[in-house]
């Protein structure tokens, strides 16, 4: 069960906007993340807890920021539930769209199973629901991915396969690439993975 903790930081700017303490693992119905996120001075910020099914798809997501939260899953689509700050209102939503994306790296890895793209097979177009901080408000948006290749590097744990992705934003025309392995994210725009206390699990 990896264990460990991510940096977060603006993509543009570098300013650091907190942490991502995390742990993840494959169960029974698919691959479970739970996460807690703290300011840079080390308050509580959010938190993140996505359950996928064997082929990806997300059987439940609840995420919380600055009081705000959201409930939701792959239903017609997907479907969610946004509570605002006092607790009082919720608004139902649904899309037409494939995942859920965000903030967290976990999303990166849910898109990535959800996909499942092999190195040199043209991109793969995916519709997502994007939930960004410190509101949560939906957001639709088009991404291609696309495996540039897989690379394996020796270490004391074993060989570990590290997969590289270029993801173009369809909207913006922005471009950029992540690196992934197993079910941890060693890099991308405004996340770097600081520590790590288990070698990454591997998708079957």
């Amino acid at each position: 069960m990896p264990r460990g903790r991510y940096s977060l930081h603006d993509p543009h700017d570098h300013t650091p906007l907190g942490e991502e303490h995390f742990q993840c693992a494959p169960g029974p119905s698919g691959w479970r993340y739970v996460s807690q996120i703290t300011t840079p001075s080390g308050d509580h910020a959010g938190s993140v807890d996505l359950t996928l099914d064997h082929r990806g798809r997300p059987l439940r997501l609840e995420l919380r920021a600055a009081r705000w939260q959201v409930r939701g899953a792959a239903l017609d689509g997907v479907t969610w539930v946004r509570t605002d700050p006092t607790g009082e209102h919720a608004q139902e939503g649904n899309a037409a769209a494939h995942a859920f994306t965000g903030a967290s790296p976990a999303f990166l890895v849910a898109t990535a199973r959800l996909l499942r793209p092999e190195p040199g097979s043209p991109a793969t177009r995916v519709r997502l629901v994007a939930f960004t901080p410190p509101v949560l408000a939906p957001r639709t948006l088009d991404q291609s991915w696309a495996m540039v290749d897989s690379e394996s590097h020796a270490t004391d744990s074993g060989p570990l396969t590290v997969e590289n992705y270029q993801v173009n934003d369809l909207e913006t025309g922005d471009q950029h690439q992540i690196h992934l392995t197993g079910d941890v994210v060693l890099a991308a725009p405004g996340i770097e993975l600081e520590d790590l206390e288990s070698p990454p699990s591997t998708f079957t």
